[in-house]
């Protein structure tokens, strides 16, 4: 319902913005003189065509909001109010499936024919569905590059109908198969000319001495549903030899292009050009470098032999005339390249709408699930394109995917299912108003796609009171044509109703020509002629206004450019085109360049303004802040995106077409990861099997983001549980060991100092007792002689 009612006021935006801005009245303040140019003024204005307007004031303004009008006294029937609108011509609902009775008859896109009708400044919207339905008959042909360097996928194709039309099959009951190869020009400096070449360029080549002379482009086989033929055709194929590593493939893939008829293109059918080389091409200009200075015609030049006949007459084709002939054409080219040349093929699709690149392997292996992947990938997207744009129109889209939100400023929806429909809203604005007569159209068609819906254009800048104009009325004293209520006086009178003669002055017509009491007559910027002003010729512009008070020169500039030229100069303001806003109309209001890869705006780091992406996360930068090595996010964003999709082929993107576009990195796979470079950001994360991965992210200064990983993550063995416990008892006993060591050490040296002690002791107590002459032992011995003769007896001692 919001949306509803988003779309049923949009066109009502212009007058709810006069009305709020009705101080500022664009309408009265302008130079309309007549309706044609009051409806130029601003969609909101509108023009009194009532005879008796305003009759009994000096100077009044048929040019207003309409509301102002009629409190001013003017009836509803006579106001000129145009509105911009659409009319669905043809509306045939869309089909659920491409092949079978009806595959002629298939609608993929509604409506199919529109008219609008648009009043300048004024905006209307219409509603575009398109549907990819299943069962789609498809037509593919298969352009290779038959230089030296393709022999070996030139072996590997050789039985590639049968195998492609077997998975073709799995996506259409109806598949149709060609072939056709392509070198270069064959003349200097491109190819060998010298005379022992004409019929051998590989003559001398010890590698591989025969080859076929060389060729631009060669139609081999038409599109046709017998896949046999094609194997059949392939192997009488060989391979040729040119001189300089580009070749000659914007040739063939031009020629492929625009030959209809040779080739066998069904209107009714997707087309599908493979494009499988292994160098780069050469372009528009390089033909010089061989005298060749006619530019490129696009147009079919091939002969009765089906070979390119214009190859060393015209230059190669540019960029752009090739995606206007392929896009004429309704054809997706699919680039099979190397892995070396991805980046340089990645440009060009960024060039050239509906085209796609994949890497081929060297040996071309991979071709059949290339061209499956591709087409699947075509088949996931649906981008409008607008042709024969009118440049007086502006257009601006909102799609609405599968999500049902809209996205303002995107005409693409990605990642779709086969049979989903997306619907588009698309505004449309008039800027101007073309001569009288001028018819105006345009389409709008999906990439690829037949089907288209056709625009017609036409102009409400008339008012419908001019039909009735009459000459020399009577109303304009019979010497003016009276138109909307108003005289167009003939020359030399002036006056709302011609009553006055240029030069005619007075007082009191003089006070008439002030804005205010005070003011300068006609703001010192025109004369005052019988009660009007007459504003003066300016170099800068115009001057007008009642009082001579505007002009179209004194609004803000951007660069040196009024208004930016996204905006029209209006009484001192700038009114901005659609699209754009600001004081000066610089600032664009498209989001589409804002928008990620990942839909999401800005990457979720910042905000879009004017256009352009202002990156708010610290560390974020890139043209939508893409790039943050720093971010919370950066190493998770690049795991689930990149690391896991894309190396190992897991994770919840493995099997989402997103997974190519998401990641546009260069991956790097190394044994031994470096994590010493201060630019680079260190990620690991865990995986499934209790494994650890580690890549790093870093920024070069060319802008390109690169990924190194290891090639495997890594996973150490798990524990031995008898080893732990043997381990946990030895190192208990281990410690306990150690433990009593150090006691019986500790003891061992106490006892042994104690004993040292008592030593010690022991020796100073018999120092004492034997050399100690104050002491004295209790017991005393005597030596005594006594003559016991007398007795009879004698005695030698004795002791007491």
């Amino acid at each position: 319902v919001s949306l509803a009612v988003r779309y049923v006021l949009l066109p009502l935006l212009p007058m709810i913005f006069g009305i709020l801005l009705s101080g500022l009245n664009m309408c009265m303040g302008g130079s309309a003189t007549s309706c044609e140019e009051c409806l130029l003024i601003h969609p909101s204005c509108a023009w009194c065509a009532q005879e008796d307007f305003g009759r009994g004031r000096t100077l009044t303004s048929r040019c207003d909001f309409s509301q102002n009008l009629q409190k001013r006294g003017c009836e509803s029937q006579f106001i000129e109010f145009p509105s911009s609108s659409t009319s669905v011509l043809k509306n045939v609902p869309l089909s659920s499936k491409g092949s079978g009775p009806t595959q002629y008859d298939v609608t993929q896109i509604m409506p199919q024919k529109i008219s609008l009708s648009l009043r300048p400044g004024d905006q209307t919207w219409f509603e575009v569905q398109v549907r990819q339905v299943e069962d789609y008959p498809v037509d593919l042909y298969y352009l290779m590059d038959l230089s030296l360097s393709m022999k070996d996928d030139l072996d590997t194709i050789r039985n590639l109908g049968t195998k492609l039309a077997q998975e073709m099959g799995k996506l259409t009951s109806n598949f149709r198969l060609g072939f056709g190869s392509f070198v270069d020009k064959n003349m200097s400096p491109f190819s060998y000319t010298a005379p022992k070449y004409q019929e051998n360029p590989c003559n001398g080549y010890k590698l591989f001495p025969n080859c076929v002379p060389s060729f631009g482009f060669r139609h081999i086989l038409s599109l046709t549903d017998k896949v046999d033929r094609f194997n059949e055709e392939v192997q009488k194929q060989m391979v040729s030899r040119n001189r300089d590593a580009p070749e000659g493939g914007f040739d063939a893939i031009l020629q492929a292009s625009v030959c209809k008829e040779r080739i066998g293109w069904r209107k009714e059918a997707y087309h599908l050009l493979v494009f499988a080389t292994d160098d780069v091409p050469h372009l528009a200009l390089d033909g010089k470098l061989g005298g060749l200075v006619q530019p490129h015609d696009g147009r079919c030049h091939l002969d009765g032999n089906n070979e390119y006949s214009a190859s060393t007459m015209m230059d190669y084709p540019s960029l752009a005339l090739l995606g206007e002939k392929l896009a004429e054409n309704n054809i997706y080219l699919i680039f099979a390249v190397t892995k070396r040349l991805y980046v340089i093929y990645k440009n060009f699709t960024a060039l050239i709408p509906g085209t796609t690149v994949e890497i081929l392997d060297q040996d071309s292996k991979n071709i059949i699930q290339l061209i499956i992947n591709a087409y699947n990938n075509i088949r996931s997207k649906v981008e409008l394109t607008v042709w024969d744009h009118p440049e007086d129109i502006s257009l601006s889209f909102t799609a609405t995917c599968q999500d049902g939100q809209p996205l303002p400023g995107l005409r693409k929806c990605a990642d779709l299912k086969i049979g989903d429909t997306v619907s588009f809203n698309v505004s449309v604005e008039a800027r101007s108003c073309p001569p009288r007569g001028t018819d105006q159209s345009f389409t709008i068609k999906p990439v690829g796609f037949k089907d288209r819906l056709e625009v017609a254009v036409d102009y409400r800048c008339d008012c419908s009171c001019s039909r009735t104009a009459r000459a020399n009325s009577s109303i304009c004293s019979s010497i003016g044509t009276y138109n909307c209520g108003t005289c167009r006086c003939e020359p030399g009178y002036l006056g709302a109703r011609c009553e006055c003669q240029e030069g005619e002055t007075s007082s009191m017509y003089l006070s008439a020509c002030r804005e205010a009491e005070g003011k300068q007559v006609c703001s010192g910027r025109g004369e005052c002629s019988c009660n009007q002003c007459l504003c003066y010729e300016s170099e800068f512009g115009k001057i007008y206004g009642s009082f001579c008070e505007c002009d179209d020169f004194s609004c803000a500039r951007h660069k040196g450019i009024l208004c930016s030229g996204h905006g029209e100069c209006h009484c001192g303001e700038c009114k901005c085109h659609a699209g754009y806003i600001g004081d000066n109309c610089n600032c664009s209001t498209e989001t589409s360049p804002c928008i990620s890869d990942d839909g999401q705006m800005c990457s979720g780091r910042g905000s879009c303004v004017c256009g352009r992406c202002q990156c708010t996360e610290p560390g974020a930068f890139g043209d939508t802040c893409e790039k943050c090595p720093t971010c919370p996010d950066a190493c998770g964003t690049k795991r689930y995106g990149c690391i896991e999709c894309r190396l190992f082929n897991s994770g919840r993107l493995a099997d989402n077409q997103t997974c190519q576009r998401l990641c546009k990195d260069e991956i790097i796979t190394v044994e031994t990861l470096k994590t010493d470079d201060p630019g680079a950001v260190l990620c690991l994360y865990k995986t499934d099997n209790d494994c650890v991965m580690k890549f790093t992210y870093s920024e070069h200064a060319n802008g390109q983001s690169v990924l190194t990983a290891l090639q495997e993550p890594e996973c150490g063995g798990g524990p031995d549980a008898m080893m732990v416990l043997l381990a946990v008892v030895g190192s208990i006993l281990l410690v306990g060991i150690v433990l009593l060591a150090a006691w019986k050490l500790v003891i061992t040296i106490h006892d042994r100092r104690e004993f040292a002690r008592f030593q010690s002791a022991r020796s100073r107590a018999r120092y004492e007792m034997a050399s100690n002459p104050l002491y004295k032992h209790p017991i005393s011995t005597h030596a005594v002689e006594t003559d016991f003769n007398m007795y009879g007896k004698s005695y030698n001692g004795g002791v007491h």
